[in-house]
């Protein structure tokens, strides 16, 4: 299947989230266009906000942000084409009964009819050698089979931007490099939130956020490691003890 070749810049102007009275994201600017971009930093560090942000599915209280030239939280229509989202938990991404829904879903917010929508969606499904999975009912599948059927649905609406959310959390290790493989051929930008910097060897681009806050945004090697040295020296201390806000 095509996708995206063309790189889109993502920019964020001093952005800034919060949520019943606690800022989550505060002045955050940054901006890029690469091919592979990683955001890392500890759990609560607000990476997860700022993927949410980026896609359009939280709007930030100051700031402005654009990706390809949209602001995907106000031109949502815009934002069906130019980014998609894959979550954590595939049960809370997945909507419908059977594979084929599932996938003729996205398809049809774009405005493909029905019948259109699901030859699309079993062309896709085909791409990727589980076409005998169309009739299949959710439940059945397995955790890594789950993803994957939340990875072809985003797909197949060809954004030029894809966030992962801790795709492979909680997977095995051959259901990581299976899921790995296939998004090895996704051609647009992709954007892969992640605590752990050994899922981001070789990107292009590093976000560090470090409590709401950028600590670090540049070439990959070196943000990896300034907060891989920054987590060691954590690591010989005792935070786990401080009580949070």
């Amino acid at each position: 299947m095509t996708t995206p070749t063309h790189l889109p810049e993502i920019a964020l102007d001093h952005v800034t989230f919060g949520r019943e009275g606690r800022v989550i994201l505060e002045d955050i600017s940054v901006s890029f266009c690469a091919r592979r971009v990683g955001i890392v930093g500890r759990n609560g560090s607000g990476k997860t906000t700022l993927s949410r942000v980026i896609a359009g599915l939280a709007q930030p209280e100051k700031g402005r942000v654009s990706v390809a030239g949209i602001d995907p939280a106000r031109d949502r229509k815009g934002a069906l084409s130019t980014v998609g989202i894959l979550f954590q938990n595939p049960d809370h991404q997945i909507i419908f009964p059977t594979v084929i829904e599932e996938i003729s879903f996205g398809l049809k917010q774009m405005g493909h009819d029905h019948l259109d929508a699901e030859k699309e969606a079993l062309t896709w499904l085909t791409d990727y050698g589980v076409a005998h999975w169309a009739e299949a009912s959710v439940a059945r599948l397995s955790q890594g089979q789950k993803q994957l059927v939340c990875l072809i649905s985003v797909l197949a609406m060809q954004p030029k931007v894809l966030l992962l959310d801790e795709p492979f959390s909680g997977l095995d290790l051959p259901t990581r490099a299976q899921l790995s493989r296939r998004l090895a051929r996704y051609q647009g930008t992709l954007v892969h939130v992640t605590h752990a910097p050994e899922d981001l060897a070789g990107y292009d681009h590093v976000v560090w956020l470090d409590q709401g806050r950028v600590a670090g945004s540049g070439a990959s090697a070196d943000v990896l490691a300034a907060f891989v040295g920054e987590m060691t020296k954590k690591g010989e201390g005792n935070d786990l003890t401080d009580l949070s806000d």
